[in-house]
């Protein structure tokens, strides 16, 4: 377990756990936030034993409710000379990484929240937890988050969040395909750990050269996908995981996954 003011990360069996650790604020975002969630990634892609990412808050009130606003200039200053921000930075990462990574929300979130959420490839969440898109209250725009919001839920249902701000229950969140599952706050570690269960199994190599693909044919055209991906399966044969994948189900056992 690594501990940090405002982050804890920590290896259970082969998921690696990354919580934003600011209960009494409600786990607000800020640069320590931001900078801890990316060495998380980075830590979790460096060790080869992790099949898969976590992320959650700590407490049950929020899994995260956006930028922290205790200072507003702060919140949404940033250094001119650079042409890109942290929290970008970090999102950028998420849709770049080749490990399957769960969001875990057992409590609010909002704005920025959001954007961490989306930046997931599954998500469980508690059925009391509240989402939105609140940044037009304060005169702002949840400009970064569109990036990924907008290819997960239906568009009128983000232009209703985004220009009206108002907050949604977890149902509205699954029906517009932000969440896999909504449970009680009771049974919410037990279906991520199933979840993870589903995920720890399989071939790691296949699911790394699978997410990679994902992410190149998402802005492809329908030929250019179906020869890019073509061309993927071919070479993904040819690894060891896809051999033992197809000797084991002839010989009717489980595979022993090498990940390579």
């Amino acid at each position: 377990m690594t501990d940090t003011t405002a982050i804890i990360t920590e290896k259970r069996g082969q998921a690696f756990w990354i919580t934003i650790s600011r209960p009494e604020k409600r786990n607000a975002l800020n640069g320590e936030v931001i900078a801890g969630i990316t060495k998380g990634y980075r830590d979790a892609h460096d060790d080869k034993d992790v099949r898969v990412i976590v992320l959650t808050g700590a407490g049950d009130k929020a899994f995260c409710a956006g930028a922290d606003l205790q200072n507003s200039g702060a919140a949404f200053a940033m250094d001119h000379s650079k042409p890109n921000v942290d929290y970008a930075d970090l999102l950028r990462l998420s849709q770049n990484a080749t490990k399957p990574a769960i969001a875990r929300v057992g409590g609010v979130c909002m704005a920025g929240g959001m954007g961490l959420l989306c930046m997931t490839d599954m998500a469980v969440a508690a059925d009391h937890v509240v989402f939105g898109l609140p940044e037009v209250k304060v005169g702002v725009f949840p400009m970064q988050v569109l990036s990924l919001l907008q290819n997960i839920a239906p568009p009128r249902l983000v232009n209703e969040w985004a220009l009206t701000g108002e907050p949604f229950d977890a149902k509205t969140a699954q029906a517009a395909g932000l969440l896999n599952y909504v449970v009680p706050t009771a049974e919410l570690d037990a279906k991520v750990d199933w979840l993870i269960g589903r995920i720890v199994d399989k071939s790691p190599t296949a699911i790394r050269r699978g997410k990679y693909a994902m992410r190149a044919i998402a802005s492809m055209s329908f030929d250019e996908s179906i020869a890019y991906t073509e061309s993927q399966i071919a070479l993904l044969a040819m690894t060891e995981d896809a051999k033992e994948g197809l000797k084991a189900f002839s010989e009717k056992r489980k595979p022993v996954w090498t990940g390579r």
